[in-house]
Order: structure tokens, then C-alpha cells, then sequence
């Protein structure tokens, strides 16, 4: 990949162009930043900058056997690490899809991955297995003259035995060896690893980028200003809002739904109402929790409804030309910013955070949903 291929993130390249260019470079590099903002991008054609012969400047040449080799990421001293199924299993056993998510979708998160690979509904992991095989691939020569480059997508979701043994080998790195680590949740890795990492922190997008980026997809320019306001920085984020699937559509519809039916049971006074909306508000905790929706879909409704939440509450305070919401979500606020105010705002909030970590830490999700319901009904009727 080439960085002109990029979208935004100008001041990033330029201080990894400039580190190749002066020699200055580290052997273990951590691209820090949220989801879809070009971390794994930036670290594919810093690989290629490293090891083309006929760099610029600027950038690779893309027309060496190499470059054409890192383009189908395909190179023999480009090597990858990301989360799979299977404890027995390595991720060379998982190279195929994984090239082809990179080569077709470019932007892409864990949700994506584990449709790439048939498993919804299942947690990834990067498996003790895999640091075997990483210090077996990184023993070898390289095969060019330049570095042998490995790449750890999400390493935070290694396990603790996997984690020490890549401390270890960040400690007493091989020859010619350069670690990039693209993640999600730095936080999450051992300190001992942070430690030994220079973290290069991504920033966000800015939103005329990603504005200009979906007008040359072809996106209708009011429709692309509305996304990329919303996006919160985010390519894939604007990406997915864009795709008005039914599984998009899903997630303000189940917004919807949660607090019109807390709404009925705290607020109203109609005995039969209150009892048909408390049915609907357990139906819906059952649903949520459903194992075909999967932690990552779970986790991404709960993170959407925080982003919702906001968004009404800027509304009630009056501002309603700071929003960041689509047609349909606006639509749904005008009757509903009222009742999300500063004397519940952070209270609701904290819950639908709650939720999200208590899914993360692989809870009950049936235990979750309903007890965010309950939570929804006390808090919605606020004053």
C-alpha cells in the first residue's frame, strides 16, 4: 500500500517517512487510535516504505517487485498477527480471508473480521499457539535486504501467556525486525509492553476529509456533509452509516424501542400499557442478547445508544444545529430530547457505559439487557 493511497493522516506519514529517511527506527511501534481511522493502512505501506529499494522522498515507488509483493501483502518478510477461533489453530491458517478483507473492504473492524469468517457469534483470540510461530518466522534471514516487518492487529486480545512471550521478544528483538502493533484499546496491553513500544497516536479524522473521501464514492454532497459530521472522526464509521442495510436500520429502531417502552412504564399511569411495554422491554432484553447478534453487534448498539443520548440532550439544551444525527434519527428527537436532560443524562449514560463493559467482560447478556431496562425506566422518568 502506498501512502498516497491513504486517506488523511498527514502529519502521521510524514513523521514515518522521516524516521526511514534519518534512519531512526524504532523496532517496535504502536499505531494507537479508534477504529477506521487508517491505523492497520498506515502501518501496511510504512512496511512497504521500509523495504521498497526505489523509495522517495514521499513514498514507495510501487512498481519494484517488492512493492508489487507488499500490494497482494504477499511478501515473504511481511508477516501478520490478528484474533481467531480456534486455539489449535495459527493465523496462517486464516491468511486467505484475511488478505481478501484487506484487499477489498481496506476499512474494516473486529465485527467485519468475524463476518469475513463465519463467526458471528464467537469471541477471537490471539492464541499462545501463534507466538510460536511468530518467533519461528522472525529466526529466519530475511529474504531481501531489507526489514522483516510483523504486524499485530488488535494485540490487546492476546492472552496473557502469548503476551509475555511477545514481551520477551520485544525485549531481545531479531535482527532487522520491526514490530508495528495496531490497536484498538492500548490500555488493555501489559505495561511491560507499552513500555517497550514507541506509540504513535492516530489521530481522528477531520471532517471535511472524510466528507471530500465519501463525495469521491460517489455519495450526493448533502448526504456526505450529514455522514461525515456524525462519523465522529471515523472513515468506516462514516462507511457504515452510509450503508443503509437492514441491520443498520436495526440499531435506531432497538434505540427506539428501549426507551419509548421505559418511557410507557415509568411515566404513564395506564395500568395495561405499562404492563404490555414492561412485556416488550423483556421480549427486547431476550433479543438483544440473542447469541446470533454477537458481543462486537452488542457491544456497537450499546456504544450507538451512548452516541444517541448526546445527541438529544444537545438538542434539549437548545442547539440543535450542533446535532449529529441522520434524517430518521432526527426525526425521533423531537419528541424525545425532552425527557434526556441534566438530571439523568449522566446517570443514563453511565448505564449504557456499564453495559458495554459488563459485554465486553463476556456477562450474562440476558442479565445485562433486562437490568439496562429497568435502569432505563427509573432514569427515564427523572426529573
Amino acid at each position: 500500500m502506498l501512502f498516497s493511497q491513504i486517506i488523511g493522516q498527514e502529519a502521521v506519514k510524514q513523521q514515518l517517512r522521516q524516521s526511514v529517511r534519518e534512519g531512526r527506527i524504532p523496532h517496535a511501534q504502536l499505531f494507537a487510535g479508534i477504529s477506521g481511522i487508517g491505523k492497520l493502512q498506515l502501518a501496511l505501506a510504512y512496511a512497504q516504505y521500509l523495504n521498497c529499494p526505489h523509495r522517495s522522498d514521499e513514498d514507495s515507488c510501487g512498481q519494484c517487485p517488492t512493492c508489487l509483493q507488499f500490494e497482494k501483502l504477499q511478501h515473504p518478510d511481511l508477516h501478520f498477527v490478528f484474533p481467531i477461533v480456534g486455539s489449535d489453530e495459527t493465523c496462517d491458517n486464516f491468511l486467505e480471508p484475511w488478505r481478501n478483507i484487506i484487499l477489498t473492504k481496506h476499512y474494516f473492524d473486529l465485527e467485519d473480521w468475524h463476518k469475513a469468517l463465519g463467526v458471528e457469534t464467537k469471541q477471537s483470540m490471539i492464541y499462545e499457539k501463534e507466538s510460536g510461530e511468530i518467533l519461528r518466522k522472525l529466526s529466519l534471514k530475511p529474504y531481501g535486504d531489507g526489514y522483516k516487518v510483523m504486524i499485530i492487529w488488535q494485540p490487546e486480545k492476546m492472552n496473557t501467556t502469548t503476551a509475555n512471550k511477545l514481551l520477551k521478544l520485544l525485549e531481545e528483538p531479531p535482527a532487522q525486525t520491526v514490530f508495528l502493533l495496531v490497536s484498538e484499546r492500548p490500555e488493555q496491553l501489559l505495561t511491560t509492553i507499552q513500555s517497550r513500544v514507541q506509540t504513535i497516536r492516530i489521530p481522528r479524522l477531520d471532517t471535511e476529509i472524510i466528507e471530500a473521501a465519501l463525495q469521491q464514492q460517489g455519495m450526493e454532497p448533502t448526504q456526505a456533509h450529514d455522514i461525515a459530521r456524525i462519523a465522529n472522526g471515523s472513515y468506516l464509521e462514516a462507511l457504515k452509516k452510509a450503508d443503509q442495510s437492514e441491520e443498520n436500520q436495526q440499531e435506531l429502531r432497538d434505540f427506539i424501542a428501549l426507551f419509548r417502552d421505559a418511557y410507557t412504564v415509568g411515566v404513564l399511569n395506564d395500568p395495561q400499557k405499562k404492563y404490555e411495554s414492561l412485556r416488550k422491554l423483556r421480549q427486547w432484553s431476550i433479543d438483544m442478547a440473542d447469541p446470533k447478534m454477537g458481543r462486537e453487534r452488542q457491544k456497537h448498539f450499546l456504544q450507538y445508544a451512548q452516541q444517541q443520548v448526546r445527541e438529544n440532550y444537545i438538542r434539549n439544551l437548545g442547539q440543535p444545529e450542533l446535532n449529529y444525527q441522520l434524517e430518521a434519527e432526527r426525526d425521533f428527537s423531537v419528541k424525545f430530547a425532552p425527557f434526556i436532560h441534566s438530571g439523568n443524562v449522566e446517570a443514563i449514560m453511565n448505564q449504557l457505559d456499564l453495559a458495554e463493559r459488563q459485554i465486553e467482560q463476556n456477562g450474562n447478556a440476558k442479565m445485562i439487557f433486562f437490568d439496562l431496562c429497568l435502569q432505563m425506566i427509573v432514569l427515564i422518568k427523572k426529573k
